[in-house]
């Protein structure tokens, strides 16, 4: 469903990526794990079209996030690390306006994701009264409303509390069963939850791409 293919990625003279290799199959749930500065947040900028690479191809559903940008962009969903949110909306307001863009006009589906999401008492709510977990409910949000196959979750579980972060543990498992899902994270006990791989990543180099099953095996 994902390809990477010897890609590298250098910025200001200094090498961010280098040579990675991945390949990310439908129907699983794909933990991106490496401390602060290993390469995460480039990772899925790359996977998203929004960091071009140097060297080196990328496609989503076979097609390019640079040269088909488009249609790559429907197969995804994309929550950032910096959630980008209209905090002066409500959360029903900003559906709405993101539905917009992509041109969805069934309302029905605004309202299944809201459920599916568990927002129906924010959806009354103004994005800035909401806490940050439920902001980050009101993202995940976003990113299913067209119904991409693939959702890219940049660390979605940072500056969570324990309720906060059990919380959306729980969402992504249960929307595990129905997509694909990468998500970054600086801890092994969040990708324990809810992967089935574990890609460790080191300054820029991929460390190791395995199951947690293995990974045990030599911890």
């Amino acid at each position: 469903m994902i390809t990477v293919s010897d890609v590298s990625v250098s910025f200001g003279g200094q090498l961010l990526f280098k040579d990675v290799d991945l390949k990310f199959t439908a129907g699983n749930c794909y933990g991106v794990i490496g401390a602060n500065g290993a390469g995460k947040s480039t990772c899925m900028k790359i996977l998203t079209g929004g960091v071009h690479p140097d060297s080196g191809e990328v496609f989503i559903c076979g097609h390019s996030p640079f040269k088909e940008p488009l249609e790559a962009r429907k197969c995804f969903g994309y929550l950032p690390e910096n959630n980008p949110l209209y905090p002066e909306m409500y959360v029903r307001e900003y559906l709405e306006f993101i539905a917009g863009i992509y041109q969805i006009g069934n309302r029905e589906r605004i309202e299944e994701t809201i459920g599916l999401t568990l927002l129906q008492e924010a959806a009354g709510k103004t994005i800035a009264t909401l806490s940050r977990g439920y902001k980050q409910r009101v993202g995940l949000a976003a990113a299913l409303l067209p119904d991409p196959p693939v959702l890219i979750l940049d660390e979605p579980l940072s500056g969570l509390d324990p309720n906060q972060q059990e919380e959306i543990l729980t969402l992504l498992r249960d929307l595990g069963r129905q997509k694909s899902i990468l998500f970054s994270t600086h801890t092994l006990s969040e990708v324990e939850r809810i992967a089935q791989r574990v890609l460790i990543l080191s300054k820029g180099e991929l460390k190791a791409d395995t199951t947690l099953e293995k990974l045990a095996e030599h911890t």
